[in-house]
């Protein structure tokens, strides 16, 4: 296969890839038209990709899509099992709306800044001072119920299946579980009922590369978020499992496109 990269850093240890800067894109369109998969494209290059050059890429549309903003995700996940998210208010940002979300809600609860990750823009909101810290600080209101909980999973789905799963136990420093803000990772048994959650929501969505925050309230999965971009530090072997997976999932893709139009060119 002729594969080309955007991401030299996700991609380093994956044989036979062309790594091209996504600011060169455009002095590359004739190599980009031949390859047969772009792997970990930025946003803003899908639409030339795509709908212009008809090229397929790595994660998938749906992977950018939902997982571009915690708004995006939200509305997605509401929409197609609401009972296994978090109960969640999205707003604009004005003093009508700060001030009702306020009067409507019970402390604790949690409120985030939409477009955040590796838990920064996360708040534990306890107090009116709280609230006005993080409403000074975000463009959009998204507040979120508390989950009694001391930590959550990370579940990794590549191409179309699981490749690895653990716990992030809540940091010494506050809330967060996130590796990033101080959470521990903890190798241990992931719920079947957790899986279950993640199979169903990457192949009804089509995603098919996301680490998958999942939390346990008794014997009930919540999803929390997904990362189309996720990190490994803290678990051996974790980018090995996921590279693999990967270079096996273009392969099966790519065999498959080429069976199906062997075949319809037969047809014809």
């Amino acid at each position: 296969m002729n594969i080309i990269s955007f991401d030299a850093l996700r991609t380093l240890h994956l044989p036979n890839v062309r790594y091209i800067k996504p600011d060169a894109m455009y002095d590359h369109l004739e190599e980009i038209k031949q390859a047969d998969w772009l792997l970990f494209p930025q946003y803003w290059q899908l639409n030339a990709l795509i709908h212009g050059l008809k090229k397929r890429i790595f994660p998938s549309i749906a992977s950018y899509q939902i997982g571009h903003d915690k708004v995006e995700m939200t509305r997605t996940f509401q929409a197609v099992t609401p009972q296994h998210h978090p109960e969640t208010l999205i707003a604009a940002n004005t003093p009508y709306e700060a001030e009702k979300i306020w009067q409507d809600k019970f402390t604790p609860f949690v409120a985030k800044i939409p477009r955040s990750s590796m838990g920064n823009g996360v708040f534990l909101i306890e107090t009116y001072a709280d609230w006005k810290a993080y409403v000074a600080v975000t463009e959009v209101l998204y507040v979120q119920e508390y989950l009694p909980i001391d930590r959550d999973m990370r579940i990794i789905w590549v191409g179309d299946r699981i490749v690895n799963g653990y716990w992030r136990l809540q940091s010494e420093r506050g809330f967060h579980n996130n590796i990033s803000q101080g959470g521990q990772v903890e190798i241990a048994l992931i719920p079947k009922e957790a899986q279950d959650l993640v199979c169903y929501l990457a192949q009804h969505l089509g995603i098919n590369h996301a680490g998958f925050d999942i939390a346990m309230v008794g014997s009930t999965p919540y999803v929390i978020e997904i990362n189309r971009i996720f990190g490994n530090q803290g678990v051996k072997g974790l980018q090995h499992d996921v590279n693999k997976e990967l270079l096996s999932y273009l392969n099966e893709q790519h065999l498959l496109s080429t069976v199906n139009l062997v075949t319809r060119t037969d047809a014809s």
